[in-house]
């Protein structure tokens, strides 16, 4: 094969993976934003347990998608620390959600809440899923958005 074809080869394979990052990354965005929306809904409803799993999907598929941007790649894992703590590498800002006691707890609770509202006896309470629903929107969104 002549040296340039392979060039042209290697390029064509290149902008093809970047156009399905790019593809991918707007998916996992758009997905997020309706778990989020999915989750306001259901609290609304009533339907604690599933709302949970909204928020926790919300937040997983926000950082997935963050660092898919970023790096051209994500760790295959469903742990919101692991992935903020990813993240932090590339801004020390988000440091803060394992740093500080209290939202550390809450991100927590919130990766907890994948295997709680689907596999286990477990009910959520109104009040749970409204404080992880405030943390989310006050504290993880827009620390995540800055980034």
């Amino acid at each position: 094969m002549l040296p340039y074809r392979r060039t042209y080869i290697q390029l064509y394979l290149l902008l093809h993976r970047v156009r399905l990052s790019f593809e991918e990354a707007e998916l996992i965005r758009e997905r997020a934003q309706m778990f989020l929306e999915n989750a306001k809904r259901l609290i609304e409803e009533g339907f604690y347990d599933l709302a949970a799993f909204n928020i926790e999907q919300y937040c997983q598929l926000i950082l997935k998608y963050k660092l898919l941007i970023k790096t051209g790649t994500y760790p295959r894992t469903h742990s919101l620390t692991r992935l903020v703590s990813e993240l932090s590498k590339l801004a020390s800002t988000l440091n803060i959600l394992i740093d500080k006691e209290e939202y550390l707890l809450m991100l927590t609770k919130i990766e907890d809440a994948c295997i709680g509202s689907r596999y286990l006896p477990r009910r959520y309470s109104r009040i749970e899923v409204e404080a992880m629903m405030k943390f989310i929107v006050e504290v993880v969104k827009p620390l995540v958005e800055r980034i």
